[in-house]
């Protein structure tokens, strides 16, 4: 018996709290976008993407070079674009937890992708799906996350939660 108090002492005194109920600080999962700023300016055209989806060097130039931003370029007041772009950059995929982050620019390397959807990663997870697919209306583009992740926005894309619309 008190050999197992022992024990049981043991492993409470040196093993974390994580580590005996299973929490881990690092995540699959992205964090959510939380900066109204973005999610005001950004979301009023297209999903706001989690930051951790692209390495800063890719934000700065979707911010700050002129054509950076497929969709044309941003029109925003120097105050707001301050914001967004210390929001994004601090928050990109080297500054985050985010097992899904450490891949993206592991799979990225030195290359500067302006798309998510180019991101060498996330091309691979979606090869089987056929192109056609993401033209349907109820999708319209590679863009469209949410469109079929359903839980997109709290910053799971686990497959588990893909429904692809008909």
């Amino acid at each position: 018996m008190a050999l197992k108090m022992i024990s049981l002492l043991f492993i409470i005194m040196f093993f974390p709290v994580s580590a005996l109920t299973g929490e881990h600080n690092e995540s699959k999962a992205l964090p959510k976008v939380t900066n109204e700023v973005y999610k005001t300016n950004c979301g009023s055209c297209h999903f706001a993407y989690q930051p951790g989806l692209l390495p800063a060097k890719s934000w700065l130039k979707i911010i700050d070079s002129a054509g950076g931003h497929p969709g044309g370029d941003l029109s925003f007041d120097k105050k707001k674009k301050a914001e967004i772009r210390k929001y994004l950059t601090q928050n990109s995929a080297e500054n985050i937890g985010s097992k899904r982050s450490r891949k993206i620019l592991a799979s990225i390397g030195s290359g500067v992708p302006t798309k998510i959807s180019e991101v060498p990663y996330i091309s691979e997870k979606h090869h089987e799906i056929n192109q056609e697919v993401f033209l349907k209306k109820t999708i319209g583009s590679r863009g469209n996350c949410i469109a079929c992740h359903k839980t997109a926005e709290s910053g799971d894309y686990d497959d588990d939660n893909v429904v692809i619309p008909k």
